[in-house]
């Protein structure tokens, strides 16, 4: 498999499904209004983003973390920035350049939690 990051991505139902289509291999573009895609670097935060945004900010109340393993060398060309305290790291994905991160995605994404309106579902 080569060298290769672990990263997390916190989505909504809709960019689930859209992951979904594509066989579990690709992110969907990003909006106009999206210029970064930003997948996180550790499976806390990308949990908390789920849980606490996804869940109450989307059409349908759930959050997912999905999790996938990156080519190094095309991740660690990617600035990191903290948004927030330590823990708080994503990668900055420019949005005119995913097609190329998915093109490092090694196997598929994968899901490793659900959250609705109750909590964690799975």
């Amino acid at each position: 498999m080569g060298e290769t990051v672990t990263l997390y991505r916190p989505v909504g139902a809709e960019e689930l499904a859209l992951i979904e289509e594509s066989g579990w291999r690709r992110f969907p573009p990003r909006l106009p209004e999206q210029p970064i895609f930003y997948p996180v670097t550790n499976e806390g935060y990308a949990r908390q983003i789920a849980r606490d945004w996804n869940v109450r900010y989307n059409s349908i109340p759930k959050g997912f973390v999905t999790r996938f393993h990156v080519r190094s060398d095309l991740a660690n060309s990617y600035e990191r920035k903290i948004v927030g305290g330590r823990e708080h790291e994503e990668l900055w994905v420019p949005a005119e350049e995913l097609e190329a991160f998915n093109d490092a995605i090694i196997g598929r994404i994968e899901v490793i939690a659900e959250y609705g309106p109750e909590g964690s579902v799975g």
